[in-house]
């Protein structure tokens, strides 16, 4: 015999359809939150570890920058320490540059001439004074530049403001200092200072004057004859 379904099956499998799927899209609302919760949990562990080597890393930064400023105050200490120990190096070897340079200076300046001012800053030396001609302040660059603890001598003016004095002109010498000669150059300028070799012959040092001296020696005679006549000693 035959069987005939007379029940509304097509809306029985539309329902059982219906319930499976609210069952799947419930069990796919909660696989989503539970890979939401471990990604938040897995996301919020890795911050926290970043945090903590973030921590870390300012820590350690502010440690070298401690090291770094410490650092630079030694390096400065280091600079100041080594500028004291340069002064006191040059101190120890200029302590008696003063000693040799006033004897020089009193066995060079030539009769008929006097300082009236010196100036020394750093390796230059400026003299001021008053002498009697020209050529007198000639040989006194002479004698300067033969000195063993003397050097070049620049002559910066010259001039004739005492006509009735004994020493009408007043002249203005910037000498650079030297360090000592040794020995051997030494003797040649001795030579040359005194003029004269031990024939009685001119010494190479005489000869060896600079030409601007010389030259400044031989226009001093002109202006010294008018002064002669009128009465100052030339």
């Amino acid at each position: 015999m035959a069987r005939i379904n007379l029940l509304p099956w097509r809306a029985e499998r539309r329902e059982q359809r219906k319930r499976e799927f609210f069952m799947q899209l419930g069990a796919a609302a909660l696989a989503a939150i539970v890979v939401a919760g471990l990604w938040y949990l897995f996301m919020d562990a890795r911050i926290s570890n970043q945090n903590g080597r973030n921590d870390y890393l300012s820590g350690e930064i502010k440690q070298l920058d401690a090291k770094i400023t410490e650092i630079k105050d030694l390096q400065k200490t280091k600079s100041q320490l080594l500028a004291r120990k340069q002064i006191i190096e040059q101190l120890q070897e200029n302590r008696a540059q003063m000693v040799h340079l006033f004897d020089e200076l009193v066995k060079t300046i030539p009769d008929g001439a006097r300082l009236t001012s010196l100036k020394q800053n750093n390796q230059t030396l400026t003299l001021d004074g008053v002498a009697q001609s020209n050529a007198t302040v000639a040989e006194y660059m002479r004698r300067i530049e033969a000195s063993p603890w003397l050097g070049s001598t620049d002559l910066i003016k010259t001039e004739n403001k005492h006509g009735d004095s004994r020493t009408p002109y007043e002249f203005e010498l910037v000498v650079h200092l030297d360090k000592p000669k040794t020995d051997a150059s030494a003797a040649p300028a001795a030579a040359g200072s005194s003029g004269t070799d031990d024939s009685g012959a001119p010494a190479a040092g005489a000869s060896a004057a600079p030409a601007a001296s010389a030259a400044m020696a031989e226009a001093a005679a002109k202006p010294a004859a008018p002064a002669s006549k009128g009465g100052a000693a030339q």
